[in-house]
């Protein structure tokens, strides 16, 4: 199995992080880049931010003045990346994920904020690897479909509730 680093960062004092998050957002990486059957060692980059930090960036790289739920900062095209030169690793990207705004959504979605940061983390590894849904069609739809194989692989599929106990 390749090396895969994921930095988290917190800078946001908004939301407690539930204890299990940390390696929840792990797992949601390594399973994606297994999905996509990615064999280099990689690095991935996740900061949890609050609403106005996010807005700041939707605004700055989207031209959308307005909070969203998580922003996904590739750091590759056509599948070249660039290589971390002192571990050989590649840079995959960055991911930026609303804590506020994730808790918001699973309360509306009637499901746990794990399984709402873990649908984040998923999606938003799908557009480092390449993927984009912005356009719809069938570009949309094959991206969906590898979100809920790489939940359900998982044990967080859609509608359900994913509550890690004793770690």
């Amino acid at each position: 199995m390749n090396k895969v680093k994921v930095v988290i960062s917190n800078r946001q004092n908004e939301v407690k992080i539930p204890t299990g998050i940390r390696l929840l957002v792990r797992r949601c990486c390594n399973a994606a880049l297994k999905e996509e059957q990615f064999t280099e060692d990689a690095e991935i980059a996740v900061s949890f931010v609050d609403n106005k930090e996010i807005q700041e960036l939707n605004a700055k790289y989207r031209s959308k003045d307005m909070p969203t739920d998580v922003l996904s900062f590739p750091l590759g095209e056509n599948g070249k990346y660039d290589r971390n030169e002192e571990t050989g690793a590649l840079l995959l990207g960055d991911i930026v994920i609303s804590l506020p705004k994730a808790v918001e959504q699973a309360d509306f979605y009637g499901h746990s904020l794990q399984r709402e940061i873990g649908f984040l983390t998923v999606h938003s590894m799908f557009h480092l690897l390449g993927y984009d849904h912005e356009n719809g069609g069938v570009e949309a739809v094959r991206m969906r479909e590898k979100e809920e194989t790489v939940l359900t692989m998982l044990g967080i599929p859609r509608g359900a509730s994913y509550v890690l106990e004793n770690e």
